[in-house]
């Protein structure tokens, strides 16, 4: 005869041989799982918010290039304009200036005024003019136009000026057009950020 469902386990046998309850097993695993798709998720998070702060920065800085550089264009037409003005006051010579009556000491004045007011605009909007002179050879500054035989100063020292060259930001506008010396001692045996050259014994 069959026993009851409800009837006592029989003696002798082992209560924790009893099926337990299923949904007891699966809870750490699903802790676990949760715990790993939690992490996953922190990572992602803080991975997004990294590269959005990188995006941030590189937009601030592609938009103070753009405001910085955006006049280069305009500007590298300028310096025809500030050359010739100093080409014009270079072939004034100091005996012409002299004898010179008062109505052409003005225009001259005047010349020299808006020249420097030109210099003055343009430093404004971070252009700004630089004259090596004395100064060692930089090819990344300075564009060799000739070589000059002067023992007296160390080879590769810049002893013309034919323009002087120009800067916006940190980037070259325009190249300094120099003569460059030859022949002198080993470059180095002169400070590289001597204003004059070595006077001639």
């Amino acid at each position: 005869m069959d026993q009851p469902a409800n009837s006592p386990a029989p003696p002798g046998a082992d209560p924790a041989a009893a099926p337990a309850d299923p949904s007891a097993d699966r809870t750490p695993d699903r802790t676990a799982a949760l715990a790993k798709e939690a992490a996953e998720l922190r990572d992602r998070l803080l991975r997004t918010l990294a590269e959005m702060e990188n995006l941030r920065r590189r937009t601030d800085r592609e938009m103070a290039d753009t405001r910085q550089y955006a006049v280069a264009s305009f500007a590298r037409d300028l310096l025809a304009v500030a050359d010739n003005m100093e080409r014009a006051l270079k072939t004034l010579s100091a005996d012409f200036r002299d004898q010179a009556d008062s109505v052409v000491k003005s225009h001259i004045e005047g010349v020299e005024l808006t020249e420097r007011e030109l210099i003055k605009v343009m430093e404004k909007h971070g252009i700004k003019r630089f004259d090596p002179h004395g100064q060692k050879f930089d090819p990344n500054l300075h564009q060799a136009m000739m070589q000059v035989p002067d023992p007296s100063v160390p080879d590769g020292t810049v002893v013309q000026v034919m323009a002087p060259g120009y800067m916006i930001g940190e980037r070259v506008l325009r190249p300094a057009l120099v003569g460059v010396a030859k022949g002198g001692p080993k470059a180095g045996a002169t400070p590289a950020n001597e204003n004059t050259p070595t006077a001639q014994a």
